[in-house]
């Protein structure tokens, strides 16, 4: 199915060197590949696409709203603070 000229082709085109050996190994994953895409041929035209393996759609928690952290509590592990505040790094000098 893929000549050896094919595979020396393909690799020019894609600007790599290959030695003999490597020549035969990627006719053979060529060929391979190409099964693979008659096996697909044979597949029915009114197939459903299939993008997700579970029938799941949008599956969120509800959103309540709850207890809000207090401003000491919510920088009690920060390591850079300032009056009260979340300290960044300097972004425009």
């Amino acid at each position: 199915m893929v000549s050896i000229e094919e595979v020396y082709h393909t690799a020019e085109l894609a600007k790599i060197e290959i030695s003999e050996k490597e020549a035969e190994k990627f006719r053979k994953e060529f060929e391979s590949i190409l099964e693979y895409f008659d096996i697909l041929d044979e597949v029915e035209e009114d197939v459903e696409p299939t993008f997700q393996v579970l029938p799941l759609k949008n599956v969120f928690r509800e959103d309540e709203p709850g207890e809000c952290l207090t401003q000491d509590e919510a920088l009690k592990n920060a390591t850079h603070k300032e009056e009260g505040y979340f300290k960044g790094p300097r972004v425009v000098e």
